[in-house]
């Protein structure tokens, strides 16, 4: 296929990745439909705390983990669409401290517009990320619609002793996270033509890298919580954690990973909508800070890495399982949790 007519899956779409996701406010508002859902005694984990995934207690000492994340196209390959769509579900199962086992797809198609031989494209993609997973790609749903949507249904198991949620961090955990951010930025730079050379790919190589290592982190004792950063950005997933906590967290700025010079594209105001929404929702937990800062905690992260709160007697532990896991470049802790009482916002940066 030339390149004058290769097709760009993001043209397609009005939104991109989990920059996709409602804005918390209006979540709220569809969750405070029905405030008093049927109990079921067996659902260890359910919405409530907006967590990964849910998780079902299936009486044997193992949870059933079950989850489902889809989006429209953050690139235009419909390959990588397809891989980073996959890694980015299978995701919630590693958050939780499981093992993902079986996936089922959810597609979306503008059959008018695109050929169905990019959609298969698409799923070929995905079917390569569940193999890598070891998952069973067991089949799936499809609908004619405006706009290529693509994501996966997954469930996982997970040893109910070994089950982690984002509200179990302590008072003196320190944080890690297993991925650099700016994906968001540098998705809106390509998508806009801004992107630098050399900058070329990052996002990409990122997103479809997969948070297995959720689950060797689960069977640390020091490991308290985890949960994925996504759509709602690093200020939006820790500000869930904090809150089901009921702690407040110190970032340290400098030490937050990044996929590259990020400054270059704030500074001519390259943010994805997605920034300000999350922002708009989220900016109260902070109180007024820089842009540049607002810009990197508020981007939104499609197929993110994993935020780990850890006791600090078990940081010696984390920081080898991330080496083994090839995450080097992420064994520097980008802050700490502390009382809800000793500073004025949910977070601050230092």
């Amino acid at each position: 296929m030339g390149k004058e007519n290769e097709i760009r899956l993001t043209q397609y779409s009005h939104g991109a990745g989990c920059g996709c996701k409602l804005a918390p406010a209006v979540l709220d508002q569809i969750l405070a439909v029905n405030p008093s859902p049927q109990h079921f005694p067996e659902l260890l984990v359910g919405n409530h705390t907006r967590d990964d995934a849910a998780a079902y207690d299936l009486g044997n000492g193992q949870a059933l983990l079950s989850t489902t994340d889809f989006f429209m196209p953050i690139v235009d390959d419909p390959y990588q669409f397809g891989r980073i769509a996959a890694a980015n579900s299978i995701s919630d199962v590693y958050a939780m401290g499981g093992k993902p086992v079986l996936a089922i797809a959810i597609l979306g198609w503008p059959i008018d517009k695109l050929p169905p031989e990019v959609a298969g494209q698409v799923v070929d993609g995905a079917r390569s990320i569940c193999s890598e997973a070891g998952v069973a790609l067991g089949g799936g749903h499809s609908i004619d619609s405006p706009e290529p949507i693509f994501g996966l249904a997954v469930n996982g198991l997970v040893e109910v002793d070994h089950l982690r949620r984002n509200d179990g961090a302590h008072h003196g955990d320190v944080l890690f996270l297993t991925k650099s951010l700016g994906v968001g930025i540098l998705s809106t730079a390509e998508k806009k033509g801004a992107l630098r050379e050399d900058d070329l790919g990052l996002a990409a190589e990122s997103m479809m890298k997969l948070n297995s290592v959720g689950y060797e982190l689960a069977r640390l004792e020091g490991v308290h919580a985890m949960t994925d950063v996504t759509g709602f950005g690093l200020l939006g997933h820790l500000g869930e954690m904090c809150r089901s906590s009921e702690l407040a967290a110190e970032i340290y700025f400098d030490k937050l990973p990044r996929l590259t010079d990020l400054e270059y594209y704030i500074d001519q105001g390259v943010m994805p909508g997605g920034t300000h929404r999350n922002w708009t929702s989220y900016g109260h937990d902070m109180g007024d800070i820089p842009l540049a800062q607002r810009a990197l905690l508020c981007d939104p992260q499609t197929s993110g890495g994993l935020l780990i709160s850890v006791a600090p007697e078990a940081v010696t532990q984390v920081k080898q399982a991330l080496i083994l896991a090839g995450l080097d470049d992420h064994i520097e802790p980008i802050g700490r949790l502390v009382e809800r009482s000793e500073q004025e916002f949910l977070v601050s940066v230092i």
